[in-house]
């Protein structure tokens, strides 16, 4: 689905739990397109306080309010020729939404306190773990603004649904982990992986990782099935 949509300037709403890699999946979209060459803008709408959202978006200028004491170029200018990953994006407010549907629309955008036009060439690539549908229902969401980013929809599926990528994600991390610390990679047996495989992955990917860190650090050269057993999980009794 990414080498096939990558090279258009369709507009990717990106849906998955966290921690399943969605904004992996957002860096192989723009890699994978004609604006590689371009900026990667990545905003964590989640992260950022409803009353200043607009102004890392759109920018402001100096002056716009109590503590703007300079011009701030806005994500929206900073992504120009490239692409602005726009995470979680059921978290932005209502007055946000308005403002980033106009800039799909028209293809500029105005900084805070500014009357200012200022053109912009983005492609929006989103991303959020909420279910749309039901936050339009709930009024949280605007309808306009969904179906402006959803040209194509790529749902990102949970580890537990793909157990079947469990032994190529371990040698993934071995490697990477075993190159971080400095050390030589270890072997990871069959019966271990058998044993991540029956493991409920409720934090996905990125909780993957960290038990296999944690094997890599506890284990010596070989991590087993009852290697798996005794460190994947906390002990009985740890407030972890």
């Amino acid at each position: 689905m990414i080498d096939r949509v990558a090279p258009t300037e369709a507009r990717i709403l990106i849906t998955g739990a966290n921690g399943t890699g969605k904004e992996l999946v957002a860096h192989q979209i723009h890699e994978k397109s004609s604006r590689a060459k371009g900026p990667f803008v990545e905003v964590n709408c989640a992260a950022i306080p409803s009353e200043l959202i607009e102004s890392e978006l759109f920018g402001h200028e100096k002056g716009s309010f109590t503590s703007a004491i300079k011009q701030h170029i806005g994500k929206f200018e900073q992504a120009n020729g490239g692409t602005l990953f726009l995470d979680e994006i059921g978290d932005m407010s209502l007055s946000a939404q308005a403002k980033v549907l106009r800039a799909l629309q028209e293809n500029r955008i105005t900084r805070v306190g500014s009357d200012k036009d200022i053109q912009v060439n983005v492609r929006v690539v989103t991303a959020t773990n909420k279910n749309i549908r039901k936050e339009i229902e709930s009024n949280n969401f605007r309808e306009d603004l969904y179906h402006r980013l959803s040209v194509i929809l790529i749902y990102v599926p949970s580890l537990n649904e793909r157990a079947e990528d469990i032994p190529i994600l371990a040698e993934y991390f071995n490697s990477l982990i075993c190159k971080e610390y400095g050390m030589s990679k270890k072997t990871i047996k069959k019966d271990a992986i058998k044993e991540l495989q029956k493991i409920d992955w409720t934090g996905n990917i990125r909780e993957f990782r960290n038990v296999l860190e944690r094997l890599i650090i506890l284990c010596k050269d070989e991590i087993t099935g009852a290697d798996v057993l005794a460190y994947a999980r906390p002990v009985s009794g740890s407030t972890i």
